[in-house]
């Protein structure tokens, strides 16, 4: 009886172990449980990783660390905004997000760029635009880093000359009347096709600037197709004073305002040469014969009929003389007198001492066609030296001290609002 009892009590203990046994589970599982989550927690982690470098910006290297989300998103701000302050990006206002910045470099297979999926937005992609600058392409991928910069620079040339002239105008001539006359208008010329005003200042690149006015209002193909005559007397181009007083209106508040002009003394000179060196129907008797006879003593009789041989000198007599025998022309004329600019604010002040690159960049910025550039042949008097620096010296050497003052004194405003330097160190 004992004997059953005990295998009884060894059955039950047997029952027992299996049964706790079958309820266990094995080692292996738990292995395998805890492989999996771990898996999937560096799954997650990486994916986390990977949009963050979607994200970058260019030539940024991301690099793993323990630090916060918020710290690492504060740092990438950071290297965008200086790489932003450096000129080497543009960036844009958050939230706006461009698709070309995905096709900035071609996608090859097996990269992120080559999945469709990799441009979806993701609340990854929307904290870190609310946090950071995003950013921007360039739109026009033809454009070299070099032409860009230049042209950021010419820019800021021409904002430089507008706030010039502004400070001048409002220094000198903040009494004068702000109405807007024909007379004040009357040397500018209309290009309507691609809204361009132009103020004609003589010898400063006038006759090549008329020409292209032709080319782009069609009348001709080519700057080359115009001869003297055309570009002077056949009247292919309007006046703005031509134009009612609405006309007049409506084209200065939209049109492109272009001023060209010279260092003053070289313009001068410039204009005593093309007018009284060589053979000139007009102006020798009209202007020749007057100064001849007031500022010449013992004239020749030839001299006085034909007006022929005036000296720079006796040029300079009549130009100062408060009671000229003759008026003034605009071929000397200062040009703020011509221009107005106190008047008419000028969107672009080009020089002719940097006139093939200030003329090309304007012409771009209008629109005109590609093959169109400012032409560089001389147009009056093409045998003669072009007046430079070296000529004007010369010339202004034939003077003394009071008539360089003097002269330099009639071109003052030009000297100041076109911020040229005194040409001669003993004027003050």
């Amino acid at each position: 009886m004992l004997f059953v009892d005990c295998k009884m009590v060894d059955i039950l203990r047997g029952r027992r172990r299996l049964r706790v046994s079958v309820c266990k589970p094995p080692c292996s599982f738990w292995f395998l449980l805890l492989f999996g989550v771990g898996g999937l927690v560096l799954f997650i982690h990486l994916q986390d990783l990977s949009d963050m470098v979607l994200q970058q910006a260019p030539g940024v290297k991301f690099r793993g660390s323990t630090q916060s989300r918020q710290e690492q998103c504060a740092q990438f701000s950071d290297r965008v905004n200086q790489r932003s302050e450096e000129g080497d990006i543009d960036p844009i206002s958050p939230m706006q997000l461009p698709d070309s910045q995905w096709k900035r470099q071609a996608a090859t297979p097996g990269s992120r760029e080559h999945d469709s999926s990799s441009q979806q937005v993701t609340k990854r992609h929307r904290k870190l635009l609310k946090t950071s600058p995003v950013l921007r392409p360039h739109t026009n991928s033809s454009q070299s880093p070099s032409s860009s910069s230049s042209s950021r620079r010419l820019s800021d040339v021409q904002e430089s000359r507008r706030r010039i002239i502004r400070e001048v105008c409002g220094k000198y001539r903040s009494n004068i009347s702000r109405t807007i006359t024909p007379h004040h208008v009357s040397r500018i010329y209309v290009e309507d096709r691609h809204k361009l005003l132009y103020c004609e200042v003589p010898k400063a690149g006038c006759s090549n600037w008329k020409r292209v006015l032709m080319v782009l209002a069609g009348v001709a193909n080519s700057t080359r197709e115009i001869n003297h005559v055309a570009v002077h007397y056949d009247n292919h181009l309007k006046r703005l004073d031509s134009f009612d007083h609405q006309g007049i209106t409506k084209r200065l508040e939209t049109y492109t305002k272009v001023l060209f002009i010279r260092e003053p003394m070289e313009r001068l000179v410039s204009a005593f040469r093309d007018k009284f060196e060589s053979p000139n129907s007009y102006y020798h008797p009209v202007f020749g014969k007057p100064i001849i006879s007031k500022y010449r003593v013992n004239a020749s009789q030839t001299a006085l009929k034909t007006g022929s041989g005036v000296t720079f000198r006796e040029f300079i007599h009549y130009l100062l003389d408060v009671h000229r025998p003759v008026g003034m022309d605009i071929h000397w004329e200062a040009a703020n007198q011509l221009c107005s600019p106190c008047h008419l604010h000028y969107d672009f002040i080009g020089k002719v001492e940097t006139l093939e690159e200030d003329a090309n960049f304007l012409l771009r910025k209008i629109g005109a066609p590609e093959n169109l550039a400012y032409p560089s042949f001389k147009d009056g008097n093409p045998k003669a030296a072009r007046t430079s620096t070296q000529i004007t010296q010369h010339y202004f050497s034939l003077l003394n001290a009071s008539e360089r003052q003097r002269a330099y004194d009639f071109y003052y405003m030009d000297y100041l609002m076109f911020n040229y330097s005194k040409p001669y160190k003993d004027l003050y």
